[in-house]
């Protein structure tokens, strides 16, 4: 029926590129360096792709441009001998590479040809800027014998052949589900000297690691996919148009602007329900977009998880809101929420340009919610994977971990902030809580720090430093600072750098522009100190609360208050004091000693006293060492471990009934 609708609708418009696609923006939102035209052809029984491509590519930099590279992301599960594989082992997130399948798991990408407009045939040979594996062929460089000077355009066009895997790290097929990323023959960045870290012009185009995402210009799209008929296809960008084909395929065109990558889906089997979001407290006749304010939403599911759809489009409502409320204007018209089959697990929670992937379960109850933590946290990669456009290969934490913050606080604003992870018989834990307990309970927090090449990263510590620690940091400078602050930071971080590239020193020149212009001096001249320790360091922070002393010395009460800092992590911390007369005092250490005492002269004994009172310090590693009383009470534990034996006896029943 939807296609019906669009076909009447767009019955004017032709399938060719040159007249298929109205512009969604008036006017462009990016710089459009990397334009792309694509023909793609899906053959669901040998899982394989065929595929014209035609790239107009624009030379931003004053750099003469003798060369260009491109990703083959696709030949990273080529074989065992690619450093994906290498570095992987063949599993990624708990997904392992069907090596057993009757069908071939394996992926591959090949480019058939690649002539310039003018039809010169063009060579290109692997190379692996980054390991020197000379079996990875996931970067080709292509000598131009005409280069490209400043401000020119070159126009390639390319043909290329792709074996798509079974479903895992990201893309695939499973049995009759397609997830399709990462698929076609994609131009590198081309940074020019002093622009983020390059020191000189130079193209940015690592090989496809284990531990790394993806780092693209911006671009339009124009997509053809030809499929089954019986298929339904979803994809990155506004559907523009459908055409019936006599074999028995159909051919979808898709149209995106302003995105750094295109995705898309196809199966027979998908149950689609579509909804709208509307900006709230929008005024009437106000247009801040091309929808006017509207997003519309395309929730495409499983049969199996049709009951569970509320749930995704309650999340994804929550997520708009949010940003639109604390960081920016989510700017596309569109959002595709994709809901894979169970069998398809390695394709759960991805994201691309205004199109999602997210996870359910035909069992999940309310209280567990897995579809509303993947969805809200898959949407937030609509601001910093496309709008901003990280470099996920150098800094994924830019990504990854400022998402990871954000998923935290809108779970915990939506659901509850102690319970909007799991609320199940009586067991309750938080988002940001989890975050937090993933990075300070590790046997050693202090292995590495966030900063770095997702590659070179301690092994084993990717999705800790990245996702978690960096979450728990971001928490960290949200207290120093207080909310207000650090929303003006990010809101200014996101308005001054979208669409642009962002780099980490850009976050920080940002912060150390706002923090000293809104609390002065109490923090220094600027917070490098936080970031050496929180970000680039390794320092671990554990504060402690010593000692409680009360004496009376010539007819007075003194009282004693020791703190100490056991890590070498040094923040500025909080200490209240409760007096048995009912009074507090609060008190400020700098942190930077190993201990401080704290004599009181309240003419009252101190029952009991708290470092960091409002959990400012988020990345404290151990909370239970924060607080001392001298009338200490067995109640809270008491309380807990009957809270803990209750949640543990109505889930193993609540299990012995699933079986």
């Amino acid at each position: 029926m939807k296609r019906l609708l669009f076909l009447l609708l767009y019955s004017s418009i032709s399938i060719s590129f040159a007249q298929s696609a109205k512009p969604i923006f008036p006017t462009p939102l990016s710089p459009r360096l990397a334009n792309y035209q694509i023909d793609v052809t899906l053959d669901p029984i040998t899982k394989k792709l065929t595929g014209k491509e035609t790239l107009t590519w624009r030379n931003a930099s004053n750099d003469v441009i003798r060369e260009l590279q491109f990703h083959l992301y696709l030949n990273a599960f080529r074989n065992e001998k690619s450093t994906f594989m290498r570095e992987s082992g063949g599993q990624l997130r708990g997904t392992e590479i069907d090596r057993n399948a009757e069908e071939n798991p394996y992926g591959s990408l090949d480019v058939v040809s690649m002539k310039t407009r003018v039809g010169e045939a063009l060579a290109y040979q692997f190379i692996q800027p980054d390991d020197q594996n000379r079996d990875d062929h996931t970067v080709i460089r292509v000598p131009l014998s005409k280069p490209v000077g400043p401000g020119e355009t070159i126009v390639l066009d390319i043909a290329f052949r792709a074996k798509l895997p079974k479903i895992f790290a990201r893309t695939g097929f499973s049995r009759d589900f397609f997830l399709v990323g990462q698929w076609f023959p994609k131009i590198g960045v081309y940074e020019p000297a002093g622009t983020r870290y390059a020191t000189q012009g130079q193209w940015n185009c690592h090989q496809f690691h284990a531990h790394s995402e993806f780092y693209a210009d911006y671009g339009v799209y124009d997509v053809n996919i030809t499929t089954p008929k019986d298929f339904w296809v979803s994809a990155t960008g506004l559907f523009q148009s459908e055409k019936q084909n006599k074999n028995g395929t159909k051919t979808i065109l898709y149209h995106a602007e302003d995105v750094v990558d295109f995705a898309w889906t196809a199966s027979p089997h998908f149950q689609v329900i579509n909804d709208k979001w509307k900006r709230p407290g929008r005024s009437a006749g106000a247009v801040d977009s091309p929808s006017g304010g509207t997003v519309t939403l395309e929730l495409v599911m499983q049969p199996e998880h049709v009951h569970q759809a509320q749930r995704h489009l309650d999340a994804v409502k929550a997520a708009l809101s949010y940003f639109d409320k604390h960081l920016g204007k989510y700017p596309f018209p569109n959002l595709t929420i994709i809901d894979p089959p169970l069998h398809a697990s390695g394709s759960f929670g991805m994201e691309y340009p205004t199109f999602i992937t997210a996870g359910s379960a035909w069992f999940l109850p309310s209280g567990m919610r897995f579809p509303e933590e993947v969805t809200i946290h898959e949407f937030g990669h609509q601001y910093f994977m496309q709008l901003l456009a990280t470099n996920e290969f150098e800094e994924a934490w830019l990504d990854e971990g400022f998402n990871q913050y954000y998923e935290g606080r809108i779970m915990d604003a939506t659901y509850g902030a102690r319970s909007s992870q799991v609320d199940l018989l009586g067991f309750r834990m938080g988002d940001l809580e989890v975050s937090r307990d993933s990075y300070v309970h590790q046997d050693h927090p202090e292995n590495g720090s966030s900063f770095g090449n997702t590659w070179q990263l301690p092994e084993g510590q990717y999705g800790v430093l990245t996702y978690m620690k960096t979450a728990t940091w971001l928490r960290t400078l949200e207290g120093l600072v207080s909310r207000p602050i650090m929303d003006e930071i990010m809101q200014t971080y996101f308005s001054r750098w979208k669409f642009k590239h962002p780099n980490g020193q850009n976050f920080i020149d940002i912060v150390n522009e706002i923090v000293p212009e809104r609390l002065g001096s109490k923090y220094g001249p600027d917070m490098n100190w936080f970031f050496e320790q929180a970000l680039y360091g390794d320092n671990v922070v554990d504060y402690e609360l010593l000692s409680i002393r009360n004496r009376t010395q010539d007819g007075q009460q003194r009282s004693v208050v020791w703190v100490q800092r056991n890590g070498d992590g040094k923040m500025p911390v909080d200490i209240l004091v409760h007096f048995e007369n009912g009074k507090e005092l609060m008190l400020f250490w700098d942190g930077k000693a190993r201990q401080r005492q704290f004599t009181l002269a309240e003419n009252a004994k101190v029952l009991w006293a708290k470092v960091d009172p409002k959990q400012k310090i988020y990345m404290d590693t151990d909370l239970n060492n924060n607080s001392l009383t001298l009338k200490p009470s067995s109640a809270p534990a008491a309380k807990f471990a009957t809270k803990f034996l209750f949640w543990i006896e109505n889930w193993m029943q609540w299990l012995a009934w699933l079986a």
